[in-house]
């Protein structure tokens, strides 16, 4: 069962320290865009990766595309800094040490924006920087996806162009 609403919730519900970047990242700002995980970037110290790690148990968490070896992520995988693509009972999970251009959790704080999501405020990466790190991506789906984002921060920007 894919149930990302709830899987969010229950992320921030837990009291890790994360942000959420990707395709929801830029669903909650606006665009119509699909996407079929939640992708974060999380503080990387001691007592948030505790933390996480309590809460990816509970989901049963395990790392993807492992065919049909079940590999739990561990707190030395948190803490590395590199990508740990999971799936949970509630649905895929990216925990993501840093994102594109080496930017950990600490340096993209002043590039959020706080969302209301169900009685919470979730922590989001703007959408600018959404958009500045698709332009970079060689990958043909985040070009793809980049012409959506721009057009998306432009309406937001009230800067339309007329068609």
């Amino acid at each position: 069962m894919t149930d990302l609403t709830t899987l969010l919730e229950r992320l921030h519900d837990s009291g890790v320290e994360f942000i959420l970047v990707g395709g929801l990242a830029a669903v909650s700002q606006g665009a119509p865009v699909t996407t079929f995980d939640v992708d974060i970037v999380h503080r990387i110290d001691d007592v948030n990766i505790a933390r996480l790690l309590a809460l990816l148990t509970s989901l049963n968490a395990r790392h993807r595309g492992q065919g049909d070896r079940i590999l739990r992520p561990t707190a030395g995988d948190l803490a590395a800094g590199g990508h740990c693509l999971l799936l949970t009972d509630l649905g895929p999970l990216d925990v993501l040490g840093k994102i594109e251009g080496g930017r950990r959790y600490e340096e993209l704080l002043g590039d959020t924006v706080g969302i209301p999501f169900r009685g919470r405020t979730i922590r989001v990466v703007k959408l600018a920087l959404l958009v500045e790190l698709k332009r970079g991506s060689k990958l043909p789906v985040d070009r793809e996806r980049l012409v959506v984002l721009e057009a998306t921060l432009r309406r937001l920007q009230g800067k339309e162009r007329p068609e």
